[in-house]
């Protein structure tokens, strides 16, 4: 068993090690400009991060197993297909989660 005071020395030391990590790539680009392919690719950084954290709950079963014919996919594609022609949060989540439940209370 890891006695208190390790354990906290270990998060002390990876909070600080993050913390400069995160500071040496402010402090290097503080002053200078951006080369442009860099910063264009920068802003596909957030749709990427975000595809990378709800894809996996979509297509994984709750058994752990991977599949494509789930509601969840099906109301993904929904809700995709919503916001990509209104734009808007809202009815994305709605159309969303109304499928889901949908396809779910149909599947009963």
């Amino acid at each position: 068993m890891v006695d208190t005071l390790t354990l906290w020395v270990v998060i002390v030391v990876v909070g600080v090690l993050n913390y400069l990590s995160r500071l040496s790539f402010v402090a290097f680009f503080a002053n200078r400009q951006m080369p442009p392919l860099l910063a264009r690719s920068l802003r596909y950084v957030p749709a990427a991060m975000l595809t990378a954290l709800v894809l996996p709950m979509i297509v994984t079963a709750p058994d752990g197993t991977d599949h494509f014919a789930s509601p969840r996919v099906v109301a993904a594609v929904v809700a995709g297909i919503v916001g990509f022609r209104t734009r808007r949060t809202l009815p994305t989540l709605v159309a969303g989660m109304a499928t889901l439940y949908a396809i779910q209370w149909l599947l009963r």
